[in-house]
């Protein structure tokens, strides 16, 4: 996805791309989302990357339209915010504070009844304790935007490749001029950018730049012909992401966080784990009919933080490590690295998210060591 849209951006200012992928084309972390598009941090650890998803969320509109008008695809994209709900703990202190840390962030949050809440979403479970609507929120369908993607960028005159396995970069002098494949391929470019996900960090010549790893994430789709959810359901335990209001609903629901290394599984104490948290948001969902099952490898970083922008190799650019957040951040990592190649700055302060802020901390543990 974060490639996808790069090279998109890219061929909308009149430059030629080409896009190389492993295996099938944008079919990893991007492909197993949940699609929900929200700036809120997770933990304190996120709170840098607020500015940026707030940027990116207020791109998506035009984002959308640009796809959407140069595809024959829908992304069933969906504003109308979220509901965050509250089943646990000192609730009402709980709810108070997370509305303090969103409107402290500039992130719109307001407070609901209970009544009120259930009213929006007669679904919601009754042991509810507290909730908040986030009106900002909204959700993408990821499997239809990457169609979409894919169709507007290759009628944009951007190369697709897939099959194409990347192992090293090639360089001229000190300069990266270009990538060399697994099947003895040397494809030249003016400028590399390396989207790769949490397999990044396995070109050796990436790898000081963006020490990505992998943290597995679990799904499950879901069938109903219940009351229908209108918005995303979201609790501390999990969250539901609605995909149409036909008779037969469709959802998603998830997830887990696990280090698992590269090893794609569903697991039962995963599946158990969501569906938990399905059945306390929404108890009408205990008889949903399971449609499918999967799980992700999301490219995580040592700080949480993504990894974004030129490094001192010049012609050599990172863009990986979005996390839980590669969706929603993918229009605005577009539009930095777009600036960074066109424009040599960019628009927004990105000093938190350089690749040479690992190589800095590298040598600071070295001169204490």
């Amino acid at each position: 996805m974060i490639g996808g849209t790069i090279a998109f951006e890219l061929a909308r200012r009149h430059l030629r791309v080409i896009v190389l992928d492993r295996q099938e084309l944008m079919h990893e972390a991007s492909w197993a989302a949940a699609g929900m598009l929200s700036p809120a941090p997770d933990s304190p650890a996120d709170i840098p990357l607020v500015p940026l998803g707030r940027a990116s969320l207020a791109l998506y509109p035009g984002f959308i339209d640009a796809i959407e008008d140069s595809s024959e695809f829908s992304t069933d994209y969906r504003t109308g915010g979220a509901l965050e709900v509250l089943f646990h703990g000192d609730a009402e202190r709980e709810l108070s504070t997370l509305v303090a840390l969103h409107h402290g962030l500039g992130l719109a949050c307001e407070p609901l009844r209970l009544e009120e809440a259930q009213e929006m979403e007669p679904a919601l479970g009754r042991d509810a304790r507290a909730a908040s609507f986030l009106p900002d929120e909204a959700s993408v369908n990821p499997r239809s935007l990457n169609a979409a993607l894919l169709d507007a960028s290759s009628k944009a005159g951007v190369k697709l490749q897939p099959g194409t396995n990347v192992v090293s970069l090639t360089k001229n002098k000190k300069r990266c001029s270009g990538v060399k494949t697994a099947a003895g391929e040397t494809f030249s470019a003016r400028y590399v950018i390396v989207a790769a996900g949490c397999w990044t960090s396995q070109l050796p010549e990436v790898a000081p730049y963006a020490p990505t790893r992998p943290v597995r994430g679990q799904m499950v789709a879901l069938r109903h012909a219940g009351k229908r959810i209108s918005r995303v359901l979201r609790s501390e335990r999990g969250y539901i992401v609605p995909r149409d209001h036909e008779t037969l609903q469709n959802l998603v629901a998830g997830s887990t966080i696990e280090n698992a290394g590269y090893e794609k599984a569903v697991t039962s104490g995963g599946l158990e784990k969501i569906l938990s948290a399905v059945n306390e948001l929404a108890p009408s969902l205990a008889g949903a009919e399971i449609v499918e099952t999967w799980s992700g490898l999301r490219p995580g970083s040592p700080d949480q933080l993504p990894i974004l922008g030129p490094t001192d190799m010049e012609g050599l650019m990172i863009a990986t490590g979005h996390y839980r957040n590669g969706i929603l951040l993918a229009p605005v990592t577009a539009k930095l690295i777009a600036e960074w190649i066109t424009e040599g700055r960019t628009s927004l302060n990105c000093e938190d998210f350089s690749p040479l802020r690992f190589l800095r901390s590298n040598a600071d543990w070295s001169a204490k060591a």
